[in-house]
This record gives structure tokens, sequence and C-alpha cells, in this order.
């Protein structure tokens, strides 16, 4: 349901349900026109912004993906989503959470700050989309996850592996994943890896969908693949936005070509209906090496078809009153 309103529905909205349209060009910026707060009572999903990308190995800057996806997403938050025979928003009472908080002056206390700032919005009975941020950020989240879930399966969708091996302590957004295998965080055997364009010669047992493959299987093959994968295990979500080719996705840190398109990875997602989603991430929109906001616009987007993903098993709770 869209209903008609004046804007900064962000401050001052009372209902957490339901779309409200804003003029796309004013108004206050978060995520989807949710409304701000901290109050995590009768919440199904908090946005949080983890504004971090110190482990980086090439270009810096995605410390400011949170603020660009915000904006972006402006452009998204008057109607439902294409593509879905359901608004997100009548199912789910949606909050932007704000930023995770951590002392840059101290890079080897921000894991522990993220995975803190996660379980508090978890322990509260909410799932956690979250919007970086580097990759690295993804690593405390598992463990948060992980700590009340279980060991999860992944899906993983990125031009790099990120499980190259290191030491223990590093920060580095291309070894997370390595770590997260290690710890038992996630399971190899039950997750995959999708859109992968980069050399590594030891994958950890993960299943690999390469951009080749996903360009020479179609996304029906895709979507099926992952959800066999899968199964009915728990999973976490997590979308490196390099995943895209940099004509879709300029505007990141590591870019690699030969990715897969907007279209692509939507409809991927979209095929995705009814796994058993427990959190999710967008990682590594770097603003200022976009052009025209179109890097911003595809992670908002990606981020929005999450909560879509998030929803689909659960009432419409408009219809049922």
């Amino acid at each position: 349901m869209t209903e008609k309103s004046g804007n900064d529905g962000a401050f001052t909205r009372q209902d957490l349900y339901g779309t409200v349209a804003e003029t796309t060009f004013g108004g206050a910026l978060s995520f989807m026109r949710r409304k701000y707060s901290r109050d995590l009572d009768g919440v199904d999903v908090a946005v949080c912004g983890v504004p971090f990308d110190t482990a980086t190995t090439n270009r810096p800057g995605a410390r400011f993906g949170p603020r660009a996806v915000r904006a972006a997403s402006a452009n998204l938050a008057w109607a439902r989503p294409y593509g879905w025979d359901f608004d997100p928003f009548d199912r789910l009472a949606v909050i932007d959470y704000g930023d995770c908080s951590f002392d840059f002056g101290r890079p080897e206390n921000v894991p522990a700050a993220i995975e803190a700032n996660a379980k508090q919005i978890l322990d509260a009975g909410a799932a956690l989309l979250s919007i970086g941020g580097d990759h690295f950020l993804t690593y405390p989240l598992l463990r948060a996850h992980a700590a009340k879930h279980g060991k999860l399966s992944l899906i993983h969708f990125d031009a790099h592996s990120d499980t190259w091996a290191d030491e223990e302590g590093r920060i580095d957004h291309g070894t997370m994943f390595y770590h997260a295998t290690k710890e038992g965080l996630v399971d190899p055997a039950r997750s995959v890896q999708i859109g992968l364009r980069t050399v590594n010669e030891d994958l950890l047992g993960f299943n690999i969908l390469d951009a080749p493959r996903v360009h020479a299987t179609g996304v029906e093959a895709t979507a099926a693949e992952i959800r066999r994968i899968v199964g009915d295990n728990k999973v976490y979500l997590t979308f490196d936005i390099d995943c895209l080719d940099p004509c879709f996705a300029p505007g990141t840190g590591t870019p690699v070509c030969g990715g897969l398109s907007s279209s692509q990875a939507l409809q991927i997602l979209k095929g995705l209906a009814g796994i058993n989603l427990v959190g999710m991430d967008l990682v590594e929109v770097a603003p200022a090496y976009d052009i025209g906001e179109i890097t911003a616009l595809a992670g908002a987007t990606l981020a929005l078809e999450f909560l879509c993903l998030y929803a689909y098993n659960r009432p419409d709770r408009k219809a049922a009153e």
C-alpha cells in the first residue's frame, strides 16, 4: 500500500509499516525513507550503515557507501519494488538504525565494535541489513550471526573469493572468509560464491559459480543451483558490488572486468525467493569513483531485493487486517 504524505518521514512517521510516497529530490535521506530510530521494540529488520574502509587493498572510499546508498534509495522508496507481488514494508517493520559507531583511531578495536553493534540488534529480536563499508565487515557480522543462529550457509556475490590465507588478527577485506571458515562460522560445502573472476588456488571447499559460468548457463540455472546447495540451511547473504561488471558499478575499490550485469544479479536474487535468510549485507560501494550514482543506485536496489527475500515467507500485515 502506498500513501501520500509530506517529506521527512525518516523523522516524522509513526507507523513502521507501509510505503509513504515522498518527493524524491527532497527530504531526509534514510534508507528507503524508513524511520531513523534506535528503538528496536517491534522491529523486524534494522538497516545499519558500517562506514569502515581501512581494510581495502586498492582504492579506499567505501566508508561513504552507506551515505550514498541511502541517498540513492530515495529514488526507489515511492512504490513497491518491481517484479514482486507484495510490498516488503507491508510485511516488515523496518527502521534505519543509523551507523555503527567505532573509534577510527583504534582500528584494532573496530571488528569488536561491529560485532557488538550487530549482537545488540540481533539480541533484541530484529534481523540486520548492513550497508558497508568494505567487505571485511562481513567477518564480525558473521560472528554475531553465527553466535545466534549457529553455523551458516553463505551466499556470496563477488569478483573475489576473499578466502586467501592470512595471519590471525589481520584486518583485510580479502581474507575474512578464510577466517570465517577456520572458525566454523560458515559451512563451505553448503555455501556458494557467485561471480568470481580472480585467481585463488585454494577455495577452501566453497561451491563456485564463477562469472563465466553464470554467463554461459543463465540466471535460472544459477538460482536453481544456489538453492540446491544451501537447501533449508540458515543463510547469510553478502553482496560485494564489484560482483557487477565495472560498466554497471564503476564506484568500487577493486573493479574487475567480465562481471554480472545489474539485471542478471536482480534476476538471480528473485530466483532465491523462499531461502531461509537470517542476515544480509551490501558492501564496497565507493561513491568517489561512481558515475551518475549508478553504483549507489545498484547497491540500493540490491539491498531492497534482500528485504523482499526476507519478507517473502511472511504474511502481509495490512492484508490480514
